[in-house]
């Protein structure tokens, strides 16, 4: 598994609430910014704004990625590096599901 978000892009990433079982996250990125690769575990997203970004994967493929205001979604665990593609701020909150990783690592 590649690095912790919070480490490898600590002011993209703000950790809201952390305890045994989740850890809530706050994610800001600028246009044009980047954060090399890092992994989540099972997360749900909730999108505060709508934005565009593009995620890199470790295989080297690409995806854009469209997000809609107000829309919440479950994202399987996964690593990638991220960028902002968009002219908007990036503005959401993870959930991430500690429970999940755990049974992962496993």
């Amino acid at each position: 598994m590649a690095q912790d978000p919070v480490k490898v892009a600590p002011k993209n990433y703000k950790v809201l609430l952390e305890n045994d079982r989740v850890r809530v996250l706050e994610i800001r990125y600028k246009p044009g910014e980047k954060a090399h690769m890092h992994s989540h575990p099972g997360t749900v997203v909730y999108y505060l704004n709508n934005f565009k970004a593009k995620f890199t994967f470790p295989d080297g493929k690409t995806a854009d990625i469209v997000a809609k205001v107000g829309v919440a979604e479950w994202l399987e665990a996964f690593t990638h590096a991220a960028e902002n593609i968009d002219t908007t701020d990036i503005h959401l909150i993870a959930i991430e599901l500690k429970e999940l990783a755990k049974r992962i690592k496993k």
